[in-house]
């Protein structure tokens, strides 16, 4: 499958609450109102990189980041400032192999339901056309 980033690296950085060293999203490739793909390449200075290969905890943090990025753009298109959201909880999280350095992962996300600030959503990872994990969550907005 041919991705194409939809904007700039930068771009994405300025649409997600966290920062660096904690960035797990680098890339949007297909953004509607209830779904996004949103990549990473995985560099050797990640965060969540031990011995060449990303931990679990990365994959989570990437999959939670996707839709913040889908959060964040939502409200660059409507011209307003995205607020800032926390896991809230993780059904299920099936990871059937970890990531290397090097590796570029996109992770397909479907909302299915958004209720006063709760988002509950199903994902599945990839990595060079593999699936490698798959699972659903809850995502909360801070409350101002």
């Amino acid at each position: 499958m041919e991705l194409v980033e939809l904007i700039d690296k930068a771009l994405v950085k300025e649409l997600i609450p966290q920062r660096e060293p904690i960035v797990m999203v680098d890339a949007l490739y297909e953004y509607t109102e209830t779904s996004i793909t949103a990549g990473l390449t995985i560099a050797p200075n990640n965060l969540c990189v031990k011995n060449g290969q990303m931990k679990e905890v990365g994959l989570i943090e990437h999959c939670a980041q996707s839709v913040a990025l889908h959060t964040g753009y939502q409200f660059y298109l409507r011209q307003q400032p995205a607020p800032v959201g926390y896991i809230g909880s993780i059904k299920k999280m099936d990871i059937l192999r970890l990531p290397k350095v090097g590796d570029c992962i996109y992770t397909k996300v479907s909302i299915l339901q958004e209720f006063m600030g709760v988002t509950l959503v199903e994902f599945t990872t990839y990595c060079k056309g593999e699936t490698i994990a798959i699972g659903s969550m809850k995502t909360v907005l801070a409350k101002d």
